[in-house]
Parts: C-alpha cells; structure tokens; sequence
C-alpha cells in the first residue's frame, strides 16, 4: 500500500512517529516530504517545495494530509502567521487539482486558544494577554477584563480568517474532493470561540474531533482496511464521564471517538474482542507533570489480559503514571503487547497507539524489529523522559546518564540493544527526539 503523508511540522511525534509506525508492515510504503521542507516552531513551512513534491509524487492509494502545513506553513504559524485571507485562498486554489481524484484524508486545526500567558506557539502578546483572552473567549464574549481593542481586534480576524478557510475545505468535501475531513479541536476547553466555531462546523455538515497531533495519524489508520475488534477496557470504570485537560469531552467519549475515526468496530466484551484496550484513566481529575498536578491513586487492581492487548496511559496528561509502567512492564506478555503510549493529551496518546495497532494487526509482512524501536521510543520518551527526567533538569542539556536506568529496564524487556541518541529538535524540552 502507498501512502503520501503530509504532517503538520517536523516534531518527532508528528514526523518520526508516522515513518515508525508505517515500518511494522513492510508492505506499506510511505512517501513523506524531506524533514527540511516543514515548519517547526520558528519556521514556517517551505510551502512552494512541498507543493512541488506533492506534485511530482508517483502515483498513491491514499493520501494523508494536514491541509494546515500546506495553507498556513503549520500549526504553529496557524496561529501567528499574518497571510491575509485572498493570498490564502490563492495558495490553496493550488492544492485542489492535487487532490481531485485522489482518496484524501485531510485535517485542518479550530485555532485553539490557550490558557496561560506563554505565547511560544502564539503571537507576541500571548505573554501579557493570553488569560485575559481565554476568559473573554470562555465568557463568549461578554467578559473582557481590559484587553486593548487592537489586540482584540487581531485576535478576533485571525480566528475569523482560519474559519473562513475551514468553511471552503467543507465546501470541497461536499464537491467530494475529500474521502474523510477532520476538523481538530485543539487543547480545547469546555468552553469558547472554538467549541462555537465547533459547533457551527458540525452544523454545516463538517465532522470535529478533540485532538490535534495525532489525527495525521489516526487516518493513517482509517486509510488501512482491517477487521478488528476492540474492547475498552477502563483501569477506573467509575469515572468514565470525567473530563481530561485540554479536551472539552470525558475521556470514554474520546476513547470511543478515537476507535471510531480509526475504523475500528467497537466489541461488547471481552470474549468477542480481537484487542483489548486497555485505559488507565483518572479519578476526578487528571494528573498534569507539566504543571505539577497531582491526582487521586487508583484501586491498582486492573489484571492485563491474556489475550492481544494494548496500553493507553491517561492518568496524566504530558507523561506516564508511573506506578501504573511499573506495574505494566512487570506483568508485559509480548506474545499478546500490541504497544503503549502515554504523552501529551488523551487524545494524542489514545490516537497514535490506536494507528500502531491498526499497523501490527495481521500485518502482511511484520517487522518486529520496528515494532520493538518504536516501544522503546515510547516507553523512553513518555515514561523515562516525560515523567521523571524531564522534572530533573531546567533545560535542553545532556540527559544520557539520567535516561540510562530507564534505558536498562526496558532493554532486557524489549531485547533492544542499539545504541540511543537524545536531541531537543525545538530547543525546548517540552519534546526530545530518541534516536538510534
């Protein structure tokens, strides 16, 4: 099977992770743009080079498309570029005899609104005003504690400009230029302009999906034409209608939207179910690494499955529970692992695990070697680093000798024995590459 894929910019969880999934089967081929074409979180895109890729590719069975590299140069510069809506337009009337005529799953971003006053994704006044502008959105416009009108102003017509171009791709996918179209609610609250810009979305005739970074990946997985079952299976069943950060649904709504885009058929038990997902999900409210937040411990009682299974680890956003790894990697039976992922948000998390399997399942030429790097990568990156070294230290730095005992462990678990490069790919260390 040929897959072009376009991600949304060269993180390693937007660029490696599909060229790591895609590997389990060698019978898929992926074309995917050189990493020096996109965008990371000062660059913009090189946009006239990945068109000209786009449009000297050979001849695919799918194409996977974020539609905001392609328009905007990325997700970041979604929301801080200053392309005027016409030369938008413009840029975009250049993708359409691209895709026509080709099967397209696409995704373009709901420009999201955070909640603090970091503007490193946003635009320079995001620093002084960004709290302010997320109660005013929150407030649906009625409480604006002293926001300037110019500021205002320019936040208001980028948001109306990013949704004046979702409106055109809904009028593509009624001209049935799009097989799928997903449009991401992104750190989403329960609340604001998003969630309205949502709604009015859906009522159109668009289908919206809480998430972001994953969902180039979850329609890797709904491009893949494979039967399988799947049961959740929830580490606290109790709460199951509790809300995570960053999402505006509870997390059994995400677990199910999630099974859904990915094309997965939904078991009613265990027994007839192909793969078990298993969810450790929170009490109340989710635990958060990032910010220091804490959350209620859990019964401990879940017993892992004999039969295939994987591992979506909620508990916290932006990194592993560690109790819970501790618990998994004593009782792994890798005759039946099908893999885990615990990093950023539920959905980033329950998304790329759900495009691992949707790979491994009956794969029709399996790569275990692939299947192993890409654990190691994980276990590394959302246990190891996410939620015990990454508190360790103030910066980008050399973190070889922390990563080693995580590093130890997970060798003899996964018989991985190659030699592990660490990088900060955006000079920050809210993200490190894993290389081998």
């Amino acid at each position: 099977m040929k897959i072009a894929f376009v991600p949304i910019d060269n993180r390693p969880v937007c660029y490696n992770l599909a060229k790591d999934i895609a590997e389990i089967d060698g019978c898929i081929e992926l074309f995917i743009p050189p990493r020096k074409y996109l965008g990371d979180l000062r660059k913009t895109a090189d946009i006239d080079n990945l068109f000209l890729w786009l449009e000297n590719l050979p001849e695919v069975d799918v194409m996977v498309i974020a539609l905001d590299t392609l328009c905007y140069g990325g997700l970041v510069p979604s929301r801080r570029g200053k392309v005027t809506l016409d030369e938008l337009k413009v840029r975009i009337e250049r993708l359409k005899p691209i895709l026509d005529g080709k099967k397209v799953y696409a995704f373009s971003s709901i420009m999201r609104i955070s909640n603090n006053n970091c503007n490193e994704e946003e635009k320079e006044y995001w620093k002084d005003w960004g709290k302010k502008i997320f109660e005013y959105s929150f407030s649906g416009g009625t409480i604006n504690k002293g926001i300037p009108d110019e500021i205002l102003r320019d936040y208001i017509d980028t948001r109306k400009r990013n949704f004046e171009i979702n409106k055109i791709y809904l009028k593509w996918q009624k001209e049935g230029i799009f097989d799928t179209l997903i449009f991401s609610k992104d750190d989403c609250a329960e609340c604001g302009f998003n969630v309205d810009e949502a709604r009015e979305l859906e009522l159109l005739g668009g289908k919206t999906k809480t998430g972001a970074d994953e969902i180039p990946l979850t329609l890797l997985a709904r491009a893949i034409d494979k039967d399988i079952k799947v049961y959740p299976e929830f580490s606290e069943p109790d709460y199951t209608d509790c809300v995570s950060n960053y999402e505006d649904i509870s997390i059994a709504r995400s677990v199910y939207a999630q099974l859904e885009l990915c094309g997965f058929e939904i078991a009613k038990s265990k027994t007839e179910a192909d793969i078990i997902l298993v969810v450790n999900n929170f009490i109340k409210r989710q635990g958060e690494h990032v910010m220091g937040w804490g959350t209620e411990s859990g019964k401990g009682d879940l017993v892992f499955p004999h039969k295939p299974y994987c591992v979506a680890d909620v508990r916290f956003a932006n990194g592993a529970d560690n109790m819970f790894v501790n618990r998994l990697l004593d009782n792994i039976d890798l005759k039946n692992f099908y893999g885990y992922a615990g990093w950023n948000t539920s959905a980033n998390t329950l998304g790329s695990l759900l495009a691992a399997v949707k790979v491994k399942w009956k794969a029709q030429k399996y790569n275990n070697d692939a299947f192993l790097k890409l654990q190691m990568i994980r276990f590394l990156d959302d246990w190891a680093y996410q939620a015990n070294v990454r508190g360790m230290i103030e910066g980008p730095c050399d973190i070889k000798d922390l990563m080693r005992p995580y590093e130890d462990v997970l060798a003899k678990i996964f018989d991985y024995s190659k030699p592990i490069k660490y990088s900060y790919p955006w000079n920050r260390k809210f993200e490190i590459e894993i290389s081998f």
